[in-house]
């Protein structure tokens, strides 16, 4: 894969599509927070500056400029160039890969000419809600191919809502509004997708957050170094972890849980980054021996990015246990449903990078069972945390005035989820909302006609599945946290880190660690990669001292500078590492000092060697 055209592609990308989607808002007269032409009706028509447009329009445009009234102009552009741009990756990436229905690219023609294949075969499509007499007049016009082809991608984009409505629900909304215009002109948004990247480089899901990274990385830099506002923090901590890295962190966790129940497994010779653990002391064997399970259930095993990103953790993750599940037996089309209903667990305070996670885990999923994307009732448990909405709270007295229990419990939900977007995963649910999901459910759509009268709770349903995911314990939380010190958290941010983490409150990566450990169960393996500085300075001396003399560190790699080739330089100096959340003050631990790598693949090269060889001289 050629990340370098990836670079240089995806901030260009970024702005292409911002400028997209702002052109298609002052088309409907709206061109800032103040400057807003008025809309009259007239009838079924909404004049705006003197332009006609159909009633619909009108509605969908009140739509959006309550939003900007609500998030401001820039950010709305932002979010919804984002959504435009990850459908369009998405579309690209499943019509290279053949996992389009009817067998034909949407952005692209195998034959190299500039007509999408979509389009040329219009007539030859069925999609529900598009007059096939609509597409046939158009097509034969002449002349309306734009026309034609800007229907065709919402009805391309509505057929995919049902397997992946975190990346395409159906587009009877704003996000139609504000779909860019001359998507067939030679220098739109799509032509420069198609070209700028190579189609060899979508072979592998792992593209997915290459181009995340990048798309985000001009925001990142506006934003770095500076007290930074919540709906900045994605752009400000986001951070591509390179593969071998990920290997590590996933072999050493997930793998090592399994081979440690089954030593003979085969899944040994698949991990080349794993770490056969020292010979230890006998009292420490024996102790190891009376926790570790005489056997495992795949189905049971739990795994949990809460810092999810665009997914490439969880990626490995699903790799690791498709190789058990297959050793256990399983057909291998029945395995992916498993994974990703009964294994994979992933939260970010992202949207755009929750949407690029779900999208890749599913893409794997799919390489295996070809009927996963027309699974209306998978369920997925990757999502992004979301704010809740505190005028719920009126609606939720009015509906269960009579259920005092269920009253007070859907107002603590919203309430815990006031600052989500800032809090993320460190958000702690109290133990009284553990397991009350069902029952909340249940209340809600008990008589859901009447819940919709007194007001929207359908959001509810989102806030229950997140308290769920923050309220469990898992097997193995593997990470790359968010790093953000002190100086560059926001007001709120920094006062969670006070009172709640006063061992680590000077670097948002430390707080992650500690929270890691948190989120794992007694005996759990928390594997991550963090900044160096915990393990040196004077500020993190209280965290350093509950790991040695609570946890036990199973191996570290000291990675030292220059471990991301995509930050050069000095600028971040990093290790990993592998945590278990019980302590075994004799245990021999593996540790290796790559510091002296001058690359990421040196460092790579370094510990391969290390792995294979007794001694080596670094």
């Amino acid at each position: 894969m050629n990340s370098s055209k990836i670079k240089n592609y995806a901030p260009q990308a970024r702005r292409d599509f911002i400028q997209a989607v702002t052109e298609r808002a002052n088309l409907y007269g709206i061109f800032g927070d103040q400057k807003i032409e008025s809309l009259e009706k007239k009838g079924d028509v909404a004049m705006i500056g003197g332009r006609a447009f159909s009633k619909k329009e009108g509605e969908l445009r009140e739509k959006l400029l309550n939003q900007i009234k609500k998030e401001g102009f820039q950010q709305v552009m932002e979010a919804y160039a984002y959504t435009w741009f990850n459908r369009f990756v998405a579309l690209r990436y499943m019509e290279l890969h053949d996992y389009l229905y009817h067998g034909f690219r949407v952005l692209s023609n195998r034959n190299n000419t500039e007509i999408p294949e979509l389009l040329e075969h219009a007539a030859d499509v069925d999609f529900q809600g598009l007059k096939k007499d609509t597409v046939i007049s158009l097509r034969l016009s002449g002349d309306k191919d734009n026309e034609l082809y800007r229907l065709l991608i919402v009805a391309q984009c509505n057929a995919l809502n049902s397997a992946m409505p975190f990346l395409f629900d159906r587009i009877d909304s704003v996000t139609e509004l504000l779909l860019p215009d001359n998507l067939l002109h030679s220098n739109s948004p799509i032509r420069k997708l198609v070209n700028s990247i190579d189609e060899e480089s979508w072979q592998n899901v792992e593209i997915i957050g290459w181009i995340y990274q990048f798309y985000i990385s001009e925001k990142k830099d506006q934003v770095i170094g500076k007290v930074v506002k919540s709906e900045d923090i994605p752009a400000a901590t986001q951070l591509f972890t390179p593969n071998w890295i990920v290997r590590y962190m996933v072999q050493n966790t997930l793998g090592r849980m399994w081979l440690a129940t089954y030593p003979d497994s085969p899944l040994r010779n698949k991990m080349e980054y794993y770490i056969e653990p020292a010979e230890q002391e006998s009292e420490v064997q024996k102790q190891l021996d009376e926790i570790t399970p005489k056997e495992l259930n795949p189905e049971e095993i739990t795994f949990l990015d809460p810092a999810c990103g665009s997914g490439h953790i969880l990626i490995e993750a699903f790799n690791i246990f498709k190789e058990i599940y297959l050793e256990r037996g399983y057909r291998t089309k029945d395995i992916p449903r498993l994974i990703l209903e009964k294994n994979l667990y992933g939260l970010d305070i992202c949207d755009r990078a929750a949407q690029l996670a779900c999208f890749a885990v599913l893409m794997k999923a799919r390489e295996d069972d070809r009927r996963i994307l027309g699974r209306d009732d998978l369920k997925l448990n990757i999502m992004a945390i979301q704010d809740s909405d505190e005028s719920v709270i009126k609606n939720i007295e009015i509906f269960f005035k009579d259920d005092e229990s269920i009253s007070n419990g859907l107002k603590a939900v919203v309430k815990l989820f006031e600052n989500a977007k800032t809090f993320g995963s460190l958000i702690a649910v109290p133990e009284n909302l553990a397991g009350k999901k069902e029952l909340f459910e249940a209340a809600i759509k008990k008589n859901v006609d009447e819940v919709f009268k007194v007001g929207n709770l359908e959001s509810l349903t989102g806030l229950l599945r997140q308290t769920e995911i923050l309220v469990k314990k898992y097997d193995c939380v593997v990470t790359n946290p968010p790093y953000m010190g002190s100086k560059g958290m926001n007001p709120m941010l920094k006062d969670l880190a006070k009172d709640r983490f006063p061992d680590s409150k000077s670097d948002l990566f430390a707080i992650f660690i500690e929270r890691a450990l948190e989120l794992s169960k007694n005996q759990g393996l928390v594997g991550m990669i963090t900044m160096q500085s915990w393990m040196f300075l004077s500020s993190f001396e209280k965290l350093r001292e509950r790991i040695l003399d609570q946890k036990t560190i199973l191996s570290m790699t000291h990675l030292g500078a220059r471990a991301f080739d995509s930050i050069g330089g000095e600028v971040v100096s990093t290790t990993a590492f592998v945590l278990k959340n019980s302590h075994y003050p004799a245990y021999k631990g593996g540790y290796f000092r790559l510091v002296d790598g001058k690359s990421e693949a040196e460092k790579m090269t370094m510990m391969l060697t290390a792995l294979k060889q007794s001694r080596v001289s670094y």
